[in-house]
């Protein structure tokens, strides 16, 4: 291959370039040939380059996937699902479904499912998340090599692949990897829709984008403006039939969005969980407050905020994405992907308004644009791994204008594009180098990676100009082929590390340590590794036997905190249980104990609640949610627990305060409930102590 310019398209009596249609039939072994071979008008190295990238992403996602902590408030929640439908559908903490998680439960049916059929474990809850990471690799290819060609879709899909956020989310259990599934299942549905002008791809892209809603909620509407835009401006018919078939999927959008939290707002709050994050339990403040407003606003929102503001990702501000943490996550191909969108516009300018080319890049542009400004200037909760979310935009544009822009540059008659590729390789390569010589003394992989990318992209510049003013065409390709080595050299390094290092369940990031923060939006918590089996029902915590039921095949990860490789866990900051240490013998204690009750203990936050789940396999109540700020628990419901034999057991910090929470309840319990004596603030209660 001397270029890296996909081949021109046959042309016919001098008409426009046109796509050769497959010979028609063939039968179900030639569709299957041409899945692993390709298209007959592909060059025969596009369907084996494609099958390299998607093999190397799920080296690189699915490398010692047993080995796989991920997010233990996840994994409880999962396991618990398993445990009980209606634990499942509500996506609650527990199985007894006292509390719910702060998000909605898509992610963790797709996990649960997954867990039911194949056992609970690390691998098993990892493998979705794989298998969806791998499929948003294949979607983008597809999707960027439809408009531009198998080259750009090439290197859209290895860099997507590439991402080092991207690498180090998919080896978790954060719901993030089927967002960006489902976002880029929204993104193929509207471009058909934009190119045939139809209804019902329109209709399917609100689907997907609602299913992406009951992932993590707003999130996923920050595409929609580029979407409605698109739809708008380049697809095929009048105005007025855009405009209500944009309609049309609007209603689907809200519809597939809707429809569980308004089921679950409609049903009595006595019948279901509280939901976790929420300040007056309905999932429609949950929408609004925690996960909308709070997070672009933080601390400061007049509506539910749970005490947002607290960022792993550095000081909010339009060079958020290019700081010490978030810097080696995602920002190597900014540069060169702000030249691409730019210069790619220009060269489609005057094209007509359905151009399909020009669609894309306003999707992909708009895609990064309005992920970068959100996640830049958000001052709320911000972890890094959100930005994942923003990965398909750049790699897009890193593909689209490595064709479009190496087209302008081998082929244009302006001498301002004789400059434009030379300066964006110039630009990126000397930005990866600065964020490899930031983390230089931190290991040969780093380093080697520095003297790559520095002397790829020295090579690729020079060659390219060069080429170009010699007309030396093979020399030229030479030259791009070690532009994308420079780009991507540093990625590459980042990427092996996440796959191969163990990182916080909870805050995970790749590469070295630049003080990204620990644990998640409440404290800390990251989960430990897999011990081998499933949560103990009967004798020690721990110890490796089966679930009373034989349901498990597979070790959830020990949910213990950072305490927990000395045998305890953590119970969180102030507030009911704030401070305590909830040992292994703890909870053999609580156990053994246990007297038919449905939870095993009430504790303050999520964070050890989840760690007690996965430790002893029983339900335990998070009375404050993941901060501790959550009203779940009252004094009349505590009451009515432990009336009813629900509940016998309460961890009270020695404070007794209640961090946001009804702190009635600890002055109650430490009036009327029975110390446990060798284990400081476990009190016991029965009917016979409410009054």
């Amino acid at each position: 291959m001397t270029t890296l310019a996909p081949p021109p398209a046959p042309v016919q009596d001098g008409g426009p370039r046109h796509r050769v249609e497959p010979p028609a039939g063939g039968g179900l072994a030639a569709r299957t040939r041409r899945f692993f071979t390709g298209a007959p008008e592909d060059p025969r190295w596009a369907r084996p380059a494609l099958w390299a990238v998607l093999v190397l992403a799920t080296a690189l996602y699915a490398w010692n996937l047993s080995s796989v902590t991920g997010n233990t408030f996840y994994n409880a929640a999962v396991y618990s699902g398993t445990k009980s439908w209606k634990a499942f559908f509500f996506g609650a903490l527990d199985s007894g479904s006292f509390i719910t998680v702060d998000k909605p439960p898509f992610a963790l049916w797709v996990m649960g499912l997954s867990a039911r059929v194949f056992g609970y474990g690390t691998w098993q809850l990892a493998l979705p998340m794989v298998a969806v990471g791998v499929g948003s690799v294949a979607l983008l290819y597809r999707m960027v090599k439809r408009d531009f060609g198998p080259v750009a879709g090439t290197i859209a899909a290895l860099a997507l692949a590439l991402t080092p956020i991207t690498v180090a989310i998919t080896r978790d259990t954060n719901p993030d990897p089927v967002l960006v599934f489902l976002m880029l299942l929204g993104a193929a549905a509207l471009m058909k829709a934009v190119r045939t002008g139809r209804l019902m791809p329109l209709v399917w892209s609100g689907v997907a984008i609602g299913f992406a809603f009951n992932t993590k909620m707003m999130q996923a509407y920050v595409v929609l403006p580029a979407f409605f835009l698109v739809y708008l401006w380049a697809a095929k018919g009048s105005l007025g039939r855009r405009v209500r078939n944009l309609a049309v999927g609007t209603v689907a959008l809200v519809v597939s969005s809707a429809w569980w939290m308004v089921v679950v707002d409609l049903i009595p709050a006595s019948s279901r969980p509280y939901i976790g994050g929420s300040t007056d339990n309905t999932v429609w403040d949950l929408v609004i407050g925690y996960n909308g407003f709070g997070r672009i606003f933080g601390a400061s929102s007049s509506v539910g905020s749970q005490g947002n503001g607290a960022s792993f990702g550095g000081d909010a501000g339009l060079y958020r994405m290019f700081n010490e943490i978030m810097g080696g996550q995602i920002s190597w191909l900014i540069p060169f992907a702000l030249v691409a969108l730019a210069g790619g516009l220009v060269l489609r300018g005057r094209a007509p308004r359905t151009d399909a080319k020009r669609a894309a890049l306003m999707l992909w542009g708009g895609w990064f644009v309005l992920h970068y400004l959100t996640f830049a200037l958000a001052e709320g909760t911000f972890h890094p791994y959100y930005v994942t979310a923003m990965a398909p935009g750049i790699a897009a544009l890193a593909g689209i204008g490595a064709v479009m822009l190496y087209r302008a540059f081998q082929e244009g008659s302006a001498a301002k594009w004789s400059w434009v590729l030379p300066a964006a390789v110039a630009g990126s390569t000397v930005w990866a180098v600065v964020l490899l010589q930031r983390v230089s003394g931190s290991g040969t992989l780093y380093t080697a990676a520095e003297v790559v990318a520095g002397v790829a992209g020295a090579a690729a510049v020079i060659g390219l100009l060069v080429g170009r003013f010699t007309k030396r065409q093979r020399l030229m390709g030479v030259a791009a082929l070690a532009a994308v080595v420079a780009l991507l050299a540093g990625p590459a390094a980042y990427s092996v590390s996440a796959a191969t290092a163990s990182t916080n369940g909870t805050n995970p990031t790749a590469g070295p340590n630049t003080g990204g923060g620990m644990g998640g939006g409440g404290g800390m918590g990251g989960g430990q590794r897999p011990s081998g089996s499933a949560p103990s029902e009967t004798g020690n915590a721990g110890s490796g036997s089966g679930t009373s039921d034989g349901q498990s095949t597979g070790q959830p990860p020990s949910g213990s905190t950072s305490s927990s490789e000395s045998g305890t866990a953590q119970t969180g900051g102030g507030g009911m249980g704030g401070g305590t240490q909830v040992s292994s013998e703890m909870i053999t204690y609580l156990k053994k104990n246990q007297d038919g009750a449905t939870w095993l203990v009430a504790v303050a936050t999520d964070q050890t609640a989840s760690s007690i789940i996965l430790e002893s396999g029983q339900p335990v109540i998070s009375m404050g949610g993941w901060s501790g700020s959550d009203n779940a628990m009252t004094l009349a419901k505590l009451k009515s627990l432990v009336k009813s034999g629900k509940l016998h057991y309460i961890v009270i910090s020695d404070s007794g305060q209640g961090s946001g929470t009804d702190s009635a309840v600890s002055t109650w319990v430490k009036a009327n409930g029975t110390a446990v004596t060798d284990y400081s603030g476990l009190y016991r209660l029965d009917a016979s102590d409410v009054g």
